[in-house]
């Protein structure tokens, strides 16, 4: 690590450009229209962050989280850092943000990278999770090193904010005499407004997810297995540019209730609903869109389930408006006790709204277990996912249901497009021999 001074930094125009973002859903640029700009994209996030550490009383904050480190300084080096927490970028009031980075990957920066001085980017190593032992003194050197450059701009005494640490790195920080407290929310109130560029990826990943379950519902059918819809799902989104698949849930048959958030290898039989959640990114903005299928025929059961579901989906959706209140958008959600469960604290995750971004776990987040004693106000430009769930009273199966929405001023716009309003039955369809359409006699 250096203790080069950062560089002063001001917002540029591309901060305060509102031009619209043209041909929603293209991949490419072109020189006659303006489309997603990431200039733009990437000085208002900067600019965001550093207007929420102006307000607040944090001389600094130091990130290790990937996704506010991409936030800061529109920087990605693949998913298998996800885990590392060896890049760490610290955002002083007033100057560019400077990266601590895998040696390669900072010299890269540097030849590239020109949006921030080239001072912004440097190379740094971290115990990699403890891989290297204490006794070696990475944590300690680094400590030092961000305490010289808050000294250097007279912070070394005002409070550091950081997301996420490990232990061993907070304890040489407060070593050097630096007072650590949470910038995680900081983080997370400057990205739950998305900017018309977020708005335009996050729609285009939706789209991707489109595209899957039109391929999934054309493949799905009696004999196929859990693991090969997963597998298809990979393909067809890498296909049409995805960066990364961070996981596709497949669940089917008695698997569908209680959910357990994961895939198998179980073989569809006849009558089985299926349902899938597909989360992946487009340019770093992700998806987290629920889909439930059958396959073969469906019960009178199944169907109710899934009426239930959508009901509960359609109601929430209605109440999502600028200056409405999350406990506004929760009342319609089931209660724990109406899908099987004793406490909301059981039934967290199965009927809830979360925000969407470069994670999908971002503000807001709304649900029966805490947002009518603590109720937020939803606001123009958010984007958030809206879950339900219902299961067959049987409980051999369940419906599960999910739409991103965008707030705009009128209410909200619904991003994920797959046909969802009924339940839909994929594979042969059955005859019995007798009543058969005209068409095939």
């Amino acid at each position: 690590m250096s203790t080069v001074k950062a560089q002063p930094w001001q917002p540029s125009e591309a901060a305060r450009d509102t031009t619209p973002v043209a041909s929603p859903g293209t991949f490419m640029s072109t020189d006659w229209e303006n489309r997603v700009n990431f200039a733009r994209l990437r000085e208002q996030r900067l600019a965001r962050a550093m207007a929420e550490l102006e307000t607040g009383d944090l001389g600094a904050i130091l990130l290790y989280d990937m996704n506010n480190i991409r936030y800061v300084t529109g920087t990605h080096i693949g998913n298998w850092a996800r885990d590392k927490l060896f890049r760490a970028c610290l955002l002083v009031r007033g100057h560019a943000p400077i990266l601590w980075d895998i040696g390669s990957a900072a010299r890269l920066h540097q030849q590239y990278l020109t949006w921030l001085p080239e001072e912004s980017w440097r190379a740094g190593l971290s115990t990699w999770r403890g891989a290297i032992d204490t006794e070696v003194g990475v944590e300690a050197g680094n400590a030092r090193k961000i305490a010289d450059v808050l000294r250097e701009h007279g912070l070394a005494g005002e409070p550091l904010g950081i997301d996420v640490v490990e232990i061993p790195q907070l304890r040489a920080l407060e070593a050097e005499g630096l007072h650590v407290v949470d910038a995680q929310g900081l983080m997370m109130r400057a990205r739950q407004i998305k900017t018309a560029d977020e708005i335009a990826l996050l729609d285009q990943a939706a789209g991707l997810v489109d595209a899957a379950y039109e391929k999934l519902y054309q493949f799905l059918q009696v004999g196929v297995k859990e693991n090969e819809t997963v597998a298809l799902v990979n393909k067809t989104l890498y296909d049409l540019g995805s960066d990364e698949v961070e996981a596709v849930n497949a669940i089917s048959g008695g698997r569908c209730s209680p959910h357990p958030h994961v895939f198998s290898d179980r073989m569809i039989r006849p009558g089985d609903t299926a349902y899938f959640d597909i989360v992946h990114s487009f340019q770093g903005y992700r998806t987290c869109y629920y889909r439930t299928l059958n396959v073969g025929s469906a019960t009178s059961a199944q169907r109710d389930a899934y009426r239930r579901a959508r009901e509960a989906i359609d109601g929430a959706i209605a109440q999502v408006r600028p200056g409405a209140s999350s406990a506004d958008v929760v009342a319609s959600f089931p209660s724990a006790q109406d899908i099987g469960f004793s406490s909301e604290e059981e039934a967290f995750g199965l009927q809830y709204a979360h925000g969407v971004g470069l994670s999908v776990w971002e503000k807001p987040l709304m649900s029966r277990y805490h947002s009518f004693e603590h109720p937020i106000e939803v606001k123009e430009g958010m984007v958030f996912a809206l879950e339900t769930y219902w299961p067959t009273p049987d409980g051999s199966s369940a419906a599960r249901i999910e739409e991103e929405v965008v707030v705009e001023k009128d209410g909200a716009r619904v991003i994920t497009r797959f046909p969802a309003d009924e339940l839909l039955v994929t594979g042969v369809r059955y005859w019995n021999g007798i009543d058969l359409p005209a068409t095939a006699r």
